[in-house]
Order: C-alpha cells, then sequence, then structure tokens
C-alpha cells in the first residue's frame, strides 16, 4: 500500500515553505548575490584586454570564486528545498511561487559565471593559478568555462537571454511538468472497473505479472495523451527554437556540439560510442523477439514477431510476483554490502534521515530523479510500482545519493557534474545488484533476473536511441518552422521503427513519448548520456572485478572529481580508453553475453515454441 511507502521530509532545513526561516534565507540569497553583482562591477570582471597577472588579480579572484561558490550553493540547497513541494505536488502554488522567485535569482546569479570565464580566460588560467589558491583548486571547471568564451554574448546579451529565459523556456517547462503531472485517466482493468489513476501510477502498470492490465494501461495512455498534446507540442516547439536561436548566435555548429561540450565528453569519444551503440541494435533487437517468443508461448495475445510495446518492461510469465518495499530494499542494501560497509550503510541512512519519496500520486512528477540537498544527504524521488524493475531504480537513485557523499567536500564549481559523468555511480550501483543476483539464482530465477536487466539495458541503449534521433530531427525542423503535435507523434513513430527495427511491433509503437518525456523540455540531447553511463559503468564494473581492492581505493575519489575532470581523462584513471570504440564494443559484449544467455536459458525451461 502506498502509505505504508516512505515519504522525505525537508523539515531539518526549513520548517515549511511559509516558515520564517526559509523567508529569511530567501531574502539573505538575494542580499548576497546583490553584493556578489556590486563586486563583480567594482572589480571590473568581465572581458578586459589581456595582460600579466597581479597579486591583486589573485585576491580578486580568490574572493569571487569563493562568493560565487557560497551563493551557487545556497541557491541550489533553496531551489531543491521549493522543488521537494512542487514535485510532489504541482499544485502547490505557495511553493511553486518560491520556484519562481528563486529562478529570478538564478537569472542573477547565471551570467555572472559568463563574466567569470571572460575574465579567466583574458588573464589566462594558469597564469591566474599562480597567483590564486580558488583558481589553483578550480583549474578543471575555469579551464571550461574559459573554453566557452568562444561561444558567449556580449555581456549585456547573456543577461537578456537569462532573464528572458524565466519567461521563455523555463516557463515552458514548467508547463510541460505541471500539465502531465496533474493528467488523470481512466483504466479499463479486466475486471470491468474503471479506476481513475495519475500518469505515474497508470504508466506503472507497465510492469504488471497481468498482461491484460498492462495492454488496458497502455490504451488508457494513449487516450489520455493527446487531450494535452497542443499545449505541450507548443511547449517544445518553443524551448527547441528558443535553443536554436541562442546556439545561432552563441556560433554552435549544433545543438549536439553544445552538449556535449556541456558533458565534457569529445567528439571522437562519442562518435565511438555511437558506432558501437549502432551496431549493436540488431542483439537488442533479438533480444526483443525472443521476449516475445516466450510471452505468446505462455498463451498471451500476440501480433507479431515483435515484442508488444506494452511488453517491453513486463516481467516473463509465472515470474511475475510483486516486490515488496522491504523484499526491494533489502535486495538493495545486501548488494551495496558486498562491495563496502559504506555503501551498505547508505541505504539506512537514507531510510532513517527520510531521504526517499517512494509512492505514486496525484501531481507527482512521474520518473525517479535524486537531488542534492543537505550535509551530503539527498533528495531520491521514486514511483514505485512494487517490481523488480523498481529496485533495479532505487538502485540506481541510490547510486547517484553516494555519489552525492563523495561530493559533499567539493565546492559548487567542483560538483558541476556534467550529466554522462553524473551517470557513472548510478548505473555501477544498479550493476552491483544485477550482479548480486546473479550469483544467487539459477534456472528461471536467473532468466527473470536477467529479464529485468535487460528491459533496462533496452531502454538505454535502443529507447534512448530513439530519443536521440527524434530530437535531432526537431531541432532540424524547428530551424525551418513550427511542428504540430500530429508531426511529432509521427517523427516518434519513425524513430522508433529505426531504433527498436523489427525487435517491436510497430503497431504497438508509442507515438506520444516525445509528450512525457520531461528531459527535452528541461534540457537537450539529456539522455544519450545515460547510455554513455550505462556502458561506462560497465568498463568500471570490469575493472572492480580485475582488482576489487585497488578500485575501491580510487573510487570515491574518481567520483569527487567528475565535475573536474573531461570524460577523457576519467577514463584515463581507471585505464580505459573512451576515445576506441573496442572499448564501447567490449561494454556492449557483456550486454550481448547476458542475452546468448538468455536464450539459452529460455530454450532449456521450454518457454520458446
Amino acid at each position: 500500500m502506498t502509505e505504508d511507502l516512505p515519504r522525505w521530509s525537508v523539515t531539518d532545513l526549513h520548517e515549511s515553505i511559509d516558515s520564517r526561516s526559509f523567508v529569511g534565507a530567501m531574502e539573505q540569497l538575494g542580499a548576497n548575490i546583490t553584493r556578489l553583482v556590486n563586486r563583480f562591477d567594482s572589480g571590473n570582471v568581465r572581458s578586459i584586454e589581456s595582460r600579466p597577472v597581479t597579486e591583486a588579480d589573485g585576491d580578486l579572484a580568490d574572493e569571487l570564486i569563493s562568493g560565487y561558490n557560497d551563493a551557487a550553493a545556497e541557491l541550489e540547497l533553496l531551489f531543491y528545498f521549493a522543488y521537494s513541494f512542487v514535485s510532489t505536488d504541482s499544485r502547490n502554488d505557495q511553493a511553486q511561487a518560491a520556484l519562481s522567485e528563486i529562478s529570478d535569482q538564478q537569472a542573477r546569479l547565471g551570467p555572472l559565471d559568463a563574466r567569470l570565464a571572460d575574465w579567466v580566460a583574458s588573464l589566462g588560467v594558469a597564469e591566474l593559478a599562480t597567483v590564486s589558491e580558488q583558481v589553483a583548486d578550480h583549474v578543471g571547471p575555469l579551464g571550461r568555462l574559459a573554453a566557452r568564451t568562444d561561444h558567449q554574448l556580449t555581456e549585456l546579451e547573456e543577461n537578456l537571454a537569462a532573464e528572458l529565459h524565466i519567461t521563455g523556456s523555463g516557463s515552458w517547462g514548467r508547463l510541460q511538468r505541471d500539465v502531465t503531472s496533474q493528467l488523470t485517466t481512466g483504466v479499463a482493468m479486466p475486471n470491468g472497473d474503471i479506476e481513475t489513476m495519475s500518469m505515474p501510477a497508470v504508466r506503472g502498470l507497465a510492469t504488471s505479472a497481468d498482461p491484460a492490465v498492462r495492454r488496458a494501461a497502455f490504451d488508457a495512455e494513449l487516450q489520455a495523451w493527446p487531450t494535452v498534446a497542443t499545449p505541450v507540442a507548443a511547449a517544445m516547439n518553443s524551448i527547441k527554437g528558443e535553443a536554436n536561436t541562442l546556439n545561432r548566435r552563441r556560433a554552435w555548429d549544433s545543438p549536439l556540439d553544445v552538449s556535449l561540450f556541456g558533458n565534457a565528453v569529445s567528439r571522437p569519444t562519442f562518435d565511438a560510442m555511437h558506432e558501437a551503440v549502432t551496431d549493436s541494435l540488431p542483439d537488442f533487437h533479438r533480444w526483443m523477439k525472443i521476449k516475445a517468443k516466450i510471452h505468446e508461448q505462455a498463451g498471451e495475445p500476440s501480433n507479431g514477431e515483435g515484442l508488444a510495446w506494452w511488453d517491453l518492461v513486463a516481467p516473463l510469465p509465472n515470474a511475475g510476483h510483486a516486490v515488496s518495499w522491504d523484499d526491494g530494499i533489502a535486495t538493495v542494501r545486501n548488494a551495496f554490502s558486498e562491495y563496502s560497509p559504506q555503501l551498505g550503510g547508505l541505504v539506512d541512512r537514507a531510510l532513517d534521515e527520510h531521504w526517499i519519496d517512494a509512492p505514486p500520486a496525484d501531481g507527482k512528477t512521474g520518473g525517479a530523479f535524486c537531488a542534492p540537498f543537505l550535509d551530503g544527504r539527498s533528495l531520491i524521488l521514486l514511483n514505485w510500482s512494487g517490481s523488480a524493475e523498481s529496485t533495479q531504480t532505487t538502485a540506481h537513485e541510490l547510486g547517484h545519493a553516494y555519489h552525492n557523499t563523495t561530493l559533499a567536500g567539493r565546492t559548487a564549481l567542483q560538483r558541476d557534474l556534467p550529466m554522462a559523468l553524473a551517470e557513472t555511480a548510478s548505473i555501477f550501483c544498479e550493476t552491483l545488484v544485477v550482479e548480486s543476483g546473479l550469483t544467487q539464482v539459477s534456472g528461471a530465477e536467473r532468466l527473470a533476473l536477467l529479464d529485468v536487466d535487460l528491459q533496462g539495458a533496452n531502454q538505454v541503449v535502443v529507447d534512448i536511441r530513439s530519443r536521440f534521433l527524434f530530437e535531432t530531427e526537431v531541432f532540424a525542423r524547428r530551424q525551418r518552422r513550427v511542428l504540430g503535435a500530429d508531426e511529432m507523434n509521427d517523427l516518434m513513430n519513425a524513430c522508433q521503427l529505426e531504433a527498436y527495427g523489427d525487435g517491436l511491433d510497430q503497431s504497438t509503437a508509442h507515438p506520444y513519448m516525445w509528450l512525457l518525456k520531461p528531459h527535452y523540455y528541461g534540457s537537450h540531447f539529456y539522455n544519450w548520456p545515460y547510455t554513455y553511463g550505462l556502458l561506462f559503468g560497465l568498463g568500471l564494473f570490469a575493472r572492480y572485478q580485475d582488482d576489487p581492492d585497488r578500485f575501491r581505493s580510487g573510487y570515491d575519489d574518481l567520483l569527487s572529481r567528475a565535475g573536474m575532470d573531461n570524460a577523457e581523462t576519467l577514463g584515463q584513471s581507471f585505464g580505459l580508453d573512451v576515445t576506441d570504440t573496442a572499448f564501447w564494443v567490449a561494454s556492449l559484449d557483456v550486454l550481448r553475453a547476458r542475452i546468448d544467455e538468455y536464450e539459452r536459458l529460455a530454450g532449456e525451461l521450454d518457454l520458446l515454441p
């Protein structure tokens, strides 16, 4: 029951969204940012003529970087405090208003990093590091900021862009979140009842053991999403149109280049991964067809050779018993403890300190996330559906939380994680749970665990491939004109056909995936970093298996440096060459081997026709 699931608490920071301490903290944040802006102005911190650095430059850099880090950390904390209310109830107008005020402060602070970038680039990061302790401690982040100056507008234009973001793409993104989180629909259950449910709960039925329930939930989705397709399509057009305009004026060659730069991943590294992923798609198509045959052999309805959409994350027939919250948490705790007592202890700390909000609810944000919060703790949002897949999601988000503990001693600039590198710990922790489970089971239980693992890999490799193709084409078409909701549906179907191929029964494709994924509306090319994280995490796990003690001795430091180094440097620290296609092929070979074993076990258990 949902009332038995944990809910998070943020009262250790402020009692409520209208508490005197929160109001005071908001006022203090505004005052601190005002002082910081004034100091940037009085110090003429902006693009200047190149000249030799002085001791005074070092003192100013120390003051400004320290002040910026403090203000950014304070702003982040207040943002997630307010968002903890909005993400669990988007109808909370008071919290929505607080988020709006925080967005205004973000618009004031944001341009300062552009000014800092210009100033540092003018004087030189290496040169400033000789006279500034703060610069020396932030060489990596400041180096990336300095490199960004080739793609910055003028100071006034960057200020204007930051302010217009609030009423532009920021507001459109909020519209998508509010509309989709507040949508409810009736699900025609097999017993004849019509159950009205929130969309996160409806989507959670995709993991039901009952094929009729899964199909009913899918049908309910396809009836509900069109009712909000027009405003959400307007949001997509506005957000991608704004990005195209800014990218053009900032002299970026493509939106993907912006994403690669922001993720500290080079084009050669991305291309190597992309090539390996493309070559692996037929292997995943084969897995989907095997899974489809298993469901068909069990007497479930089948339209053809490919897997129906509503069966993509379904449990295997006769293996779909519900997972209780206690059992799911125990699975994660045990796997984490096999790695280290510290990682295992994180699970109990998260429960004892009320980090987790697990039950689905009307008005709650769909999916899952983990956000840094106070004193090394995190906020973990789940939509627990009582499935093995939910257990894996819990492990994933707790992996992010562990990463956050390693970043607790870093400054705001040092812990500004690129998405591709932020997924390292989460995927590694998922892998720990899978590998732990595989060592303990055989036969039908082993097949069921492999099924859950390959479901997740299929989503991260194949479905994210479809999302990448979709977003690439949306950006290209949006250069010319506005796209309607029907066109987005057709484009989504075409991209799913290219990515899923004959592994999916294309008559059951999901044309509204563009509408419900918040990633399109809060960032750009947000999803490929998950593929990077999965495959990089598998490479790291191979290193862990080779020499567990050596790996543990360096792992936490690697995580703590994820915001300070680029992807290639972090890979090299563990002897991994991420620019080499062979590295990505080797990670995908792990998944190919699991597909082979999946097929073998299904045959041995007489589950195939």
